[in-house]
């Protein structure tokens, strides 16, 4: 059973849809991988793609708020999902839930800087490169 995730480019090659991210996302654990399916769909589909709450869910579709609270907690920190502070004017000083573009961009960011690191600028750089192994 795997429990680590898995960005192998020949699972991300596969990928179409909410429920082929969810294993990648939480391997090995079929409730999470629901719990997050029901998050994520509940957001991206909730009036302005708000919630003010996620507490209704382990009511509405049967599982645990402690399992709720893990899969939530693991979807803000990857930066799927945001917390707005009842102190945000944009959201209208409303407290919630709303999907975040935090992970999006920063994988955008990891894939420039794949590249931008094959990029050979100056001797310099070529020197402290090579001396890297030292450090480590």
């Amino acid at each position: 059973m795997k429990t680590k995730i898995d960005f192998s480019h020949n699972i991300i090659k596969r990928l179409e849809s909410i429920d082929d991210i969810a294993p990648i996302l939480f391997p090995g654990n079929n409730r999470h991988q629901k719990i997050f399916v029901v998050i994520f769909v509940e957001l991206k589909w909730a009036k302005e793609g708000f919630l003010p709450s996620l507490n209704y869910m382990p009511d509405k579709y049967g599982f645990s708020c402690r399992v709720l609270e893990a899969v939530r907690a693991k979807m803000r920190r990857l930066g799927l999902i945001d917390h707005i502070s009842r102190f945000n004017k944009r959201y209208g000083y409303r407290e919630g839930y709303v999907l975040s573009s935090r992970f999006t961009r920063s994988l955008k960011y990891l894939a420039d800087l794949s590249v931008r690191l094959k990029e050979k600028k100056s001797p310099q750089m070529e020197r402290r490169e090579r001396e890297l192994y030292n450090f480590f």
